[in-house]
């Protein structure tokens, strides 16, 4: 059993000396996920790494938290909880700024165009959402892939599949998501 999994056991049993350990040995893997994460907003992004792990744990630590299985469970957690913050806050910057509309979100073959305007990564965010609900394993695939930027092989690991798995449910999801986001843009005539 790692020392994470070991510290997450002690958490859910109650050992609040166990959250002030977790924090050293995950912190460095959540801020290379979170600056890998925000190289590719747009230029003047004020959200910065550093905050968005702080968040993050908070929000994994909080009064709220469930248990975690193992590390896997744990980042996968911390792929969703990086997800919502980049979510709201990037609907607080567009209710700020544009007030409404969306804009046409361009999937092309090799990614998920969740690096441009606020309006893409919440468009691909509610498009996610509605996968979920029946492809979970798809969705949570994309969302560990592209939101915390685990590499498909250390995915594939996580959620117990094939590299071949992984690459199929990718191809489908982008699909999906294309088709989803692309009807979502489109102005029904009636």
């Amino acid at each position: 059993m790692s020392d994470v999994t070991r510290i997450l056991n002690a958490i859910e049993r109650g050992d609040a000396r166990a959250t002030d350990e977790l924090l050293p040995l995950v912190y460095d893997e959540l801020r290379l996920l979170a600056a890998k994460k925000l190289s590719h907003e747009r230029p003047g992004q004020t959200l910065q790494a550093t905050a968005l792990v702080h968040e993050v744990y908070m929000r994994l630590i909080g009064d709220d938290s469930t248990g975690w299985d193992n590390r896997g469970h744990f980042f996968a957690a911390a792929a969703e909880a990086m997800r919502r913050i980049l979510v709201e806050h990037a609907r607080r910057k567009k209710s700020r700024k544009r007030g409404g509309g969306r804009a046409r979100v361009n999937l092309d073959e090799l990614t998920l165009s969740i690096t441009g305007p606020s309006e893409d990564i919440i468009a691909v965010s509610e498009a996610l959402d509605k996968l979920a609900t029946t492809e979970p394993a798809v969705a949570d695939l994309v969302k560990l892939h592209y939101f915390s930027g685990l590499t498909l092989d250390q995915v594939a690991q996580l959620q117990g599949i094939g590299r071949r798995t992984a690459v199929k449910h990718l191809a489908y999801a982008r699909a999906w998501l294309r088709r989803e986001i692309d009807g979502a843009n489109t102005p029904h005539s009636g």
